[in-house]
């Protein structure tokens, strides 16, 4: 794929598939007879989930809650907004929230508090990435892709201003 010249590759596609088929691995040993949700939280999740969910060896449902405090902007607004909710209950499921980013933590703290309203057996997170310097609130990442500095990234599911998420790569945008 043609590389904007704005962008600074950080992980390449193949560093991604070997780490998603790693963190699949871990996911598949930690829920071998469980009954597993992963929930994917749109849009920047989309493909890393997909890859994901075929790196995990094991009968699982998948789900959607979509979130946003981004908008268009480059800065969270503190305020979440639920723009798709899961379309199934999780009630007495183990279920794993998948992740594009985690970034101040709001958005998931948000989340993670929602979905224990709904009594599911248990909640971990999947993130393909934090940025730990950025966290506002600790939020328990059982499931890490990559830990990265304070820089915005795009590609790989990730967006700036919709754009970008359709990179095999994630980048940095210069």
């Amino acid at each position: 794929m043609k590389l904007a010249e704005n962008l600074n590759v950080l992980f390449s596609e193949e560093v991604l598939q070997a780490r998603v088929r790693i963190l699949g691995a871990q996911i598949a040993s930690d829920y071998q007879g469980r009954d597993l949700v992963l929930v994917g939280v749109l849009k920047g999740s989309f493909i890393f989930l997909a890859d994901l969910a075929r790196a995990i060896d094991l009968p699982l449902s998948i789900d959607f809650v979509g979130l946003s405090s981004y908008g268009d902007a480059t800065e969270t607004s503190g305020v979440v907004q639920i723009t798709t909710d899961l379309t199934r209950p999780i009630v007495g499921k183990d279920v794993v929230v998948v992740e594009d980013i985690v970034d101040t933590g709001l958005t998931m703290k948000y989340l993670l508090e929602n979905l224990e309203t709904r009594h599911p057996r248990s909640v971990r997170v999947c993130s393909l990435l934090t940025k730990p310097s950025r966290a506002r609130v600790q939020v328990p990442v059982s499931y890490l892709g990559f830990s990265i500095e304070d820089k915005f990234v795009v590609g790989y599911g990730l967006d700036r201003a919709g754009l970008y998420r359709n990179l095999p790569f994630v980048a940095e945008v210069k």
